[in-house]
């Protein structure tokens, strides 16, 4: 879209909310291997297009699958009321942080009568928490974001607009989906914190919570992306966490050892599989898929609860109408059949361009979170690193598992690392191994040599392809 030399030159400008660039990093980098992999399921990446695969992803038609970029902004909006004029284009913000994104802005162009609303009124029910995997979303921030507009804009919008789908033309239809998405984000934040209050669990929740009267036939608030048991399992992690307060869901075992448990009370894998494929002709897909997930995490290689459990996800995903649950069950199902998933589509977790738009502290956080913390032990390292081409200096120092992250000075580093982004991002990488970037002179270690390479030889590489539906 933008080349980043004309970014650079200042020939294009880059604006972003405040607090962009350190939210894209985590929750895009820090955790994402497992968040990809998750994407994977969410957006049916690796399914079909076709009626039994994939029919969309609930907001669009599909995911892009390259490989991703990221230019950092170059003018940032920190509050409400702040304006620009860009190609004789007026220009108006609204700040609406802590909603669909940690950083999120509204864009107003007065001269045009548009409202963009970013991702906070579309023609579907949004996630107050994705099923990739993200921080949770305050839905009471969204639904205040959206009054907010209202009461800014709400007179004189004519075109309403998101980051997804069609717009919504005329001020009383813009004003209306205003308002009704507004409702029913509150609706849901209030609501699930009711039935909290009156000492309901996440599941007995997000199966009592219902359409608000006057909302269920708005076909714009429907759950094709998001969906009310999910939004309200959301809010009540926001607020309570993962703990619904019963202590015999406080230390659970872990999943294979527990799944043995379960089936050795069952009265073993042939006896609830068979028990299982009555429930299934009674349709009864959602307990079928439940029992047979504890015989194949008890027994990975038992064929007949696997197809037995593809069956029930199939099922359950041509049923489902949000598009990440039917991705997720269809590609559950394929996985569970013995399909490999197709290794090019997947979502990257992080690219050459990221990693050079990240800043050197971000760079050596994530890192530290491919330190093997039991392997290092008591190891201690402290690294002064010096980078040429972007002028960064900063120590790292790995002390009881944990790699930190400080500026110079520092007292006595066990060696000092001279070298450039463009040498150390390819290592960071695995596109070129450290012992050749060392010999080939991008990267000068003074000091003791080994430092370095000891403090390498501790982090892991990130596989993709984890397993969900089975045991790792």
């Amino acid at each position: 879209m933008v080349d980043e030399a004309d970014v650079s030159s200042g020939k294009v400008k880059v604006i972003a909310p405040e607090g962009f660039m350190d939210n894209a990093i985590a929750e895009n980098v820090l955790a994402g291997n497992a968040m990809s992999r998750r994407a994977n399921y969410m957006y049916g990446i690796s399914l079909p297009a076709n009626d039994k695969g994939s029919v969309g992803t609930g907001l669009g038609m599909a995911l892009s699958i390259g490989a991703p970029g990221l230019i950092p902004p170059t003018v940032i909006v920190k509050q409400t009321g702040e304006e620009m004029t860009i190609d004789g284009v007026r220009i108006q913000f609204q700040m609406a942080q802590d909603t669909e994104a940690p950083s999120e802005m509204f864009v107003y162009l007065p001269q045009k009568h548009v409202l963009d609303v970013a991702e906070l009124s579309t023609h579907t029910l949004h996630n107050l928490l994705p099923i990739r995997g993200t921080l949770v979303r305050n839905g009471l921030a969204w639904s205040d974001a959206l009054n907010a507009a209202l009461d800014r804009f709400g007179g004189d919008v004519r075109i309403l607009i998101a980051q997804h789908q069609w717009p919504i033309w005329g001020n009383a239809r813009a004003r209306a989906s205003l308002e009704n998405h507004r409702d029913l984000y509150k609706y849901i934040h209030d609501q699930s914190l009711r039935m909290m209050n009156q000492g309901m669990t996440p599941a007995e929740i997000s199966a009592g919570l219902a359409m608000p009267p006057g909302l269920e036939r708005d076909w714009s608030l429907r759950g094709y992306y998001g969906t009310l048991s999910q939004d309200a399992h959301a809010v009540y992690q926001r607020y309570a966490g993962w703990y619904d307060g019963n202590p015999a869901h406080l230390d659970p075992m872990p999943p294979v050892e527990e799944a043995r448990k379960y089936v050795a009370y069952m009265g073993g894998a042939d006896a609830a599989i068979a028990r299982a494929r009555e429930d299934f002709k009674a349709g009864q897909y959602r307990w079928v898929a439940q029992v047979m997930s504890k015989v194949v995490f008890a027994d990975p290689a038992n064929k007949d609860a696997r197809a037995l459990a593809a069956d029930a996800f199939e099922q359950m995903g041509y049923q489902a109408e949000a598009a990440p649950w039917r991705n997720s069950y269809l590609l559950a199902a394929q996985r569970l059949r013995g399909v490999t998933m197709d290794a090019g589509r997947s979502v990257p977790a992080i690219g050459p361009e990221i990693l050079h738009a990240m800043s050197a502290r971000d760079m050596f956080d994530y890192l530290g979170t491919r330190i093997d913390g039991p392997r290092a032990g008591a190891v201690r390292i402290a690294i002064a690193w010096r980078f040429t081409d972007s002028k960064d200096a900063v120590v790292t120092t790995l002390s009881h598992g944990a790699l930190t992250v400080s500026t110079p000075p520092k007292v006595g580093p066990d060696a000092m690392v001279t070298t450039t982004r463009a040498a150390l991002e390819p290592v960071i990488l695995g596109q070129k191994t450290l012992a050749d970037a060392m010999a080939g002179g991008g990267v000068v270690v003074m000091g003791n040599a080994s430092a370095l390479t000891d403090l390498w030889a501790l982090l892991v590489d990130f596989k993709s392809g984890i397993p969900l539906v089975e045991p790792r």
